[in-house]
This record gives C-alpha cells, sequence and structure tokens, in this order.
C-alpha cells in the first residue's frame, strides 16, 4: 500500500510535492529528499544540501576528508580561541549496537522520519531511559577528569572509553562526518566543538555535550563547567544559563506549547543582560538522534506542537554574554559567538509525563535542578 512521502524538513509534517533536484541527480530517495514547497526547501537547504556530498561520498565508497586544515589558513577567528590538531577518529567494537550513520556519516532513518511528535510506549521510554542513565554516567566521569591541562582529545578518550565500558555508541561519532565521541565547546564556543590538542587553561569555561545510543536508543545531555578561577563575569554567565535551563524545564507538563519556552528562557538571559542564541535548538530523541519536536530556545518563535504525555525531548538553550549571533568555523562544525565574547549551555532530555516531567538525565536523587556552584567548579 502506497503511502504520502513527506516533508523531510523536522517537525514540517506536511505532505511532500517537490523533490530536491540535485538529490534527483545523484539518485537519492524521495523519502529523503522531498518538499512540500519552496519555502521549505530553502529554508532547510543549509543543513540539506550536505546529504549531497556524504551519499556521493559513500556511494563512491571514498573515505570522508576530515583533515580540515587548509581550509583555516587566512581565516579570521572572532576571539582568542584557535583551533588545535585533531586526532584520528575512535572505533567501536562490534559488538556494540550502532545507529545507522555510524558507517556513512547520513543518518538515514532521521531524513526518512515523518515529522511528527512520537509518543513512546513504556517500553521505549525503559530503553530512552537506560541510555540517559548511561549518558549521565559518562558526562560525570567526563566532568570528574576536566582540569587545567587535561586537552579536548584526552577527555574524548575518557568519554568513548566510558561509553564502549557501557554497552554504548557515542552518538556524535560520524553524525554527518563529526569526528569525534562527544562535543566540547570552550569559553566563546557555542556548541559543536570538536575536541582537539588544546590544554585546559585557568579561567576557562568548559561544555562537555555527551549523547551516547544504547541498545537501540539515545541519550543526550550536558553541562558547562568552571576551571580553576573564573572571573565574577563568567561565573555569572554560567549560573544563567543553569538557571535559563532550570525555568523551562519547570514549564514541562501536558498542555504547554512548545514555543512557550522560549519566551521564559529569553526573559530569564534577558533579567542578567544576556542573550539566547537562535541557530541551535532542542530537539526530540530516542529512536533517532534528533526528531520532532523541534524546541527553540528564544522568544517569538513559531515551533509546532503541544506537549502530552510520552513526549521525550531536550531543552539545552545556549546564552551569550554578547550578541545572540554566532559563526561557524571551517570545520563545519565549531559554532562560535560572532563577537568573541563567552556562551555556557546546559541541557537535560526530558520525559512529559501524566503531571509533569521527569529529567532522564538527571543524577540520581536529584529529580530536581538546583544550583550547586561545587558541581560545576573544577581546579
Amino acid at each position: 500500500m502506497a503511502t504520502k512521502l513527506a516533508c523531510v524538513t523536522p517537525s514540517c509534517g506536511k505532505s511532500g510535492t517537490l523533490v530536491c533536484p540535485t538529490c534527483k541527480k545523484l539518485g537519492i530517495p524521495p523519502a529523503m529528499s522531498t518538499f512540500c514547497s519552496q519555502e521549505c526547501f530553502k529554508g532547510y537547504w543549509s543543513t540539506h544540501k550536505a546529504l549531497h556530498k556524504m551519499f556521493s561520498q559513500a556511494m563512491a565508497s571514498e573515505p570522508v576528508n576530515t583533515d580540515k586544515s587548509s581550509a583555516f589558513e587566512g581565516f579570521q577567528y572572532t576571539g582568542k580561541l584557535r583551533r588545535h590538531e585533531v586526532s584520528p577518529m575512535r572505533t567501536v567494537p562490534d559488538h556494540i549496537a550502532k545507529p545507522d550513520y555510524w558507517q556513512t556519516g547520513i543518518p538515514v532513518s532521521e531524513q526518512q522520519a515523518d515529522g511528527r511528535i512520537p509518543v513512546y510506549t513504556k517500553e521505549q521510554i525503559e530503553g530512552i531511559r537506560a541510555a540517559c542513565r548511561a549518558g549521565r554516567e559518562v558526562l560525570d566521569i567526563a566532568g570528574r577528569a576536566l582540569r587545567v591541562g587535561v586537552t579536548g582529545d584526552e577527555i574524548d578518550r575518557i568519554v568513548h572509553d566510558a561509553c564502549i565500558e557501557r554497552g554504548c555508541y557515542p552518538s556524535p561519532l560520524n553524525y554527518y562526518n563529526f569526528p569525534k565521541s562527544h562535543c566540547i565547546s570552550v569559553n566563546e564556543v557555542i556548541c559543536h566543538g570538536i575536541p582537539d590538542s588544546r590544554p585546559i587553561e585557568d579561567g576557562d569555561i568548559v561544555n562537555l555535550d555527551i549523547s551516547v545510543y544504547k541498545d537501540g536508543y539515545h541519550g543526550d545531555l550536558n553541562d558547562t563547567f568552571l576551571v580553576g578561577k573564573v572571573d565574577d563575569d563568567g561565573v555569572r554567565l554560567v549560573k544563567n544559563a543553569f538557571e535559563c535551563l532550570q525555568s523551562a524545564v519547570a514549564m514541562v507538563r501536558p498542555g504547554t506549547m512548545y514555543r512557550e519556552l522560549g519566551k521564559q528562557i529569553s526573559a530569564t538571559a534577558a533579567s542578567q543582560g544576556f542573550s539566547v542564541v537562535k541557530t541551535y535548538c532542542g530537539h526530540g530523541i530516542g529512536e533517532l538522534f534528533h526528531t520532532a519536536p523541534n524546541v527553540p530556545h528564544y522568544a517569538k518563535n513559531k515551533a509546532v506542537g503541544i506537549m502530552k504525555p510520552g513526549h521525550i525531548f531536550t531543552i539545552e538553550p545556549m546564552i551569550n554574554m554578547g550578541t545572540w549571533r554566532d559563526k561557524t568555523w571551517p570545520d563545519d562544525w565549531t559554532a562560535v559567538t560572532a563577537d568573541g565574547m563567552r556562551s555556557a549551555q546546559f541541557e537535560h532530555t526530558l520525559l512529559v509525563t501524566e503531571n509533569g516531567y521527569e529529567i532522564l538525565t538527571a543524577r540520581e536523587n536529584e529529580p530536581v535542578m538546583e544550583w550547586d556552584l561545587a558541581k560545576v567548579q573544577r581546579g
């Protein structure tokens, strides 16, 4: 029985009527290349176009070139941070269950998703809960290793090994060809920083973003840490980022519109003179790494959907000390503030329950978020 193809733009859900012409030439299946309108096609183009290169490379069985050194020649950085050496991609043992993109870098199942918000069964929720618990353990292990002098690559090795020990695949690894097993974002890096050989310095603020895939389900969370002696403004920024997430989590319950979260987050950030990044959003998660709903963190957004029991998604506001605008390094991943000022972020994966919420990525015996400076301070 034939079914109508849905627009591949996340959270759209409308019937697809237009096929990307480049995808058609490359032989990419319509389920991965159909849009409902020119507006959706143009709006999603910056993300969708990456599929063309990756599909071509996968079909040709050519390894993806992850050496971006030449692309940085003459690049004007926005802040003091600089690119350092990135070690080879780590491997995952055969016995570990892997997502569909682990070889090609292409998350085909995400591209084929119909845009509807999943309502998970009790069995699925248990699977996602187990992944989230494993992710929390991995983040806590990585966080304890964070200190002045340790490199991002050393933290990545710790993250990778901790994932394997728990029977998990590190979700970022080769996702659209991301080269490492977690994201580390330092100072002006907003998100998606690639772990490299740069040693962490006294006074850095460091975000560790951990995502794991365990037995068919993903879990996603992150924390920002204060390393050594961070100035008062840096501490204030990190605390406010925590409070932005905290205030949004408190709104999670059946009947809340997803678009309402951004208004609360923006108000919390503005109360301290900070801004909210608009480019990157929270997202649904479960069997897919990224799925509906789309969860913007800024006010006056047009997110679709109302929370219902069984929905699972992340909230992960990125809070900047200066402008909300961002730029991307030539590695095609590292997002930095346009003015070079610092950024901070916290993230949880949440389940909507009959009466409210459950933080699936919470530490044990911490069902409610409470700020504790000691938990984010590192020597």
